[in-house]
């Protein structure tokens, strides 16, 4: 699929999740070429989320996204970034840091997924069969970290 002039091939699973269970609570299945931040806003809702504060990386930084932030009545953790010749300051990267600590949380899901789940390699061949494969691979991940968090709460 080109986009902007640019090839993408394959699929991405933009998945919402919980930062304290890593549990993923929801998810969308799209094209390659279609960018994170075009989806956060089908993801994040206040109702469901109980209030929980939208934490991502520097990538979702835009107008847009604080707006929907602010209309949704969700506070916004988004990465702070710099631009050419107005760095951070040592403040931003300071927040940014302590971002981070929760941020990560949620890339441990990916990280099980490439290492435990055949590296998320499906070779599916339309968006329809990926998006069923993507969605069983974040059950299957689900029940493996309740596994894991039963485990915890027995220990």
């Amino acid at each position: 699929m080109t986009h902007n002039g640019k090839n993408y091939f394959g699929y991405k699973n933009h998945v919402k999740a919980d930062s304290k269970t890593k549990l993923i609570t929801g998810y969308k299945v799209t094209t390659a070429s279609v960018h994170d931040s075009e989806m956060i806003g089908q993801l994040v809702t206040k109702k469901e989320d109980g209030g929980q504060p939208l934490y991502a990386d520097s990538a979702y930084r835009s107008e847009t996204i604080e707006q929907m932030c602010q209309q949704k009545g969700i506070e916004s953790q988004i990465h702070e970034k710099g631009y050419r010749n107005k760095p951070l300051s040592k403040r931003q990267k300071q927040r940014n840091r302590k971002k981070s600590k929760v941020r990560a949380r949620v890339e441990h899901i990916f990280g099980f997924m490439t290492h435990s789940m055949n590296e998320m390699y499906l070779r599916y061949r339309n968006l329809k069969r990926n998006t069923t494969g993507i969605g069983l691979m974040n059950i299957t991940y689900n029940l493996f970290r309740l596994m894991q968090l039963n485990i915890e709460l027995t220990a």
